[in-house]
């Protein structure tokens, strides 16, 4: 055994490995195939000893975060992967008696035009600034006249989502609601 490890050579396996410890060599002979052949570079060459440092990265403020997460949740509730799957057009039209005439709402449930998922998305986003303003009306420090208009804009905002996203659904499924 003495022989063959000086010599770099295992009988067994046919591998060349200059000057490696007995032990080193019994435990890549017990790993698996693909760990084995995987390390057997690092058994012959050396990896230099590099003192690279990791960049580093600061982490974002709260509010970018909450506008690219709010900017996402624009986007999902637009419909953009159905759009970009479907690519339906911006807007479709109908011809009535020679006049083409723009249609905003495709009569289909389970379709939409471009500018339909936007405005939806739109109306979506504008319920969610509602309720981000209620939450801020709950502070501590304003003034009561401050508060009063911070929660009348966020009932508004709400309100009016609401209102017109039911008003949407009319739109595209007539009798809904009824």
């Amino acid at each position: 055994q003495m022989c063959i490890r000086d010599s770099g050579i295992n009988a067994e396996y046919g591998l060349f490995l200059p000057s490696l410890s007995l032990a080193l060599l019994s435990a890549i002979l017990k790993m698996g195939f693909v760990t084995r052949v995987v390390s057997l570079p690092f058994t012959v060459f050396k990896c230099p000893n590099m003192k690279l440092k990791v960049p580093e990265i600061a982490a974002p403020s709260a509010m970018t975060v909450f506008f690219l997460l709010f900017a996402s949740y624009f986007l999902v509730c637009s419909g953009i992967i159905y759009d970009i799957i479907v690519e339906p057009p911006s807007i479709g039209s109908t011809q009535e008696g020679g006049a083409v005439k723009p249609i905003a709402f495709l009569q289909r449930i389970n379709g939409q035009f471009i500018i339909e998922g936007l405005s939806a998305g739109f109306l979506f986003v504008l319920g969610g600034m509602g309720f981000i303003i209620l939450d801020g009306a709950n502070k501590k420090l304003l003034s009561e006249r401050n508060r009063f208009l911070l929660i009348l804009t966020g009932v508004i905002f709400i309100v009016a989502a609401y209102n017109l996203l039911v008003l949407f659904i009319r739109m595209k499924v007539p009798g809904y609601l009824q």
